[in-house]
């Protein structure tokens, strides 16, 4: 059996940055909970030591902590890495976390003389055979780790021919296939809209939100294709943009309010810019709660 019974608290996440360590731990803030990114904390053969962990395990007694990976790659076409697998775990076991997500993406190549990982999370056409890949290596990191983890929305910069399902079907498909739930990243929905001429609102209507465990927000860069189109870029490197915070509104008004990270991965500012706009994800979440 899968364990299900945690649930992170009804509130705003950060993305936890160790030059903010002391803010956190002293101030008064909107943040209920931090997430982390899994391979920050993944020594050789386990959980990473030293300064980190110890400020880590510090965070995790006063807040719930989310573990977010981006180096399963889910995705791909091979075997899930053993080793990385295998560290994952030992990081969940020495820190217990509230939640574990990952990716719907992959990150590696395992033939040719370019093999290895590559930093990014790349996309993937929506098929019978993907399905079925993506859903026994879910099953795999579910049954390892002994608990549900949820699957993330990707950010789209194109779209597959051979695709013959649509994204939320998808993902519907994979949740009834493997139990894990959804991690609904509203500026993905956003991005990948602009960037494939889809219509973010409609996605959300058709969104299991029943199955969401956490939303994210966070910015992105404007920029353009060779023809000039307009094309969004999922950066994490800024302040959630204004057409983002309307879609956010909107899911918490059709699905009901859900716990909510602000994700600032690059270019991280000051402690209180970040915290602003905690704040604001903070205020919209008691709109819908009162």
């Amino acid at each position: 059996m899968l364990d299900q019974t945690k649930q992170l608290p009804m509130g705003v996440g950060v993305g936890y940055k160790s030059k903010h360590f002391s803010n956190i731990s002293e101030g008064k803030h909107p943040v209920k909970w931090l997430e982390i990114h899994a391979e920050n904390y993944m020594g050789e053969k386990g959980a990473a030591g030293g300064r980190p962990m110890a400020q880590l395990r510090a965070l995790s007694d006063r807040f719930p902590i989310s573990v977010h990976g981006v180096g399963l790659s889910i995705g791909g076409e091979g075997r899930l890495d053993p080793d990385h697998l295998a560290r994952l775990k030992h990081l969940i076991d020495e820190i217990s976390p509230t939640s574990f997500s990952e990716h719907l993406a992959w990150s590696t190549h395992d033939t040719g003389p370019h093999s290895g990982y590559f930093n990014d999370l790349l996309p993937l056409p929506y098929t019978a055979k993907t399905l079925a890949r993506v859903c026994d290596h879910i099953d795999e990191v579910q049954s390892t780790l002994g608990r549900q983890m949820l699957l993330e929305n990707p950010s789209s910069y194109l779209a597959f021919a051979e695709s013959t399902y649509g994204e939320v079907e998808f993902l519907r498909a994979v949740v009834k296939r493997t139990g894990c739930g959804l991690l609904l990243d509203v500026n993905n929905v956003f991005v990948s809209a602009n960037n494939l001429r889809i219509d973010a609102y409609d996605y959300i209507d058709a969104f299991p939100h029943e199955a969401v465990g956490e939303i994210h927000l966070g910015g992105h860069d404007e920029d353009q294709d060779e023809d000039g189109t307009p094309l969004l870029i999922d950066n994490h490197g800024r302040e959630v943009a204004d057409p983002v915070w309307h879609l956010y509104t909107y899911a918490l008004a059709t699905a009901g309010p859900k716990p909510t990270l602000i994700e600032w991965d690059t270019d991280v500012p000051e402690w209180e810019v970040l915290a602003s706009e905690a704040a604001r994800a903070a205020l919209r979440l008691e709109q819908v709660l009162a």
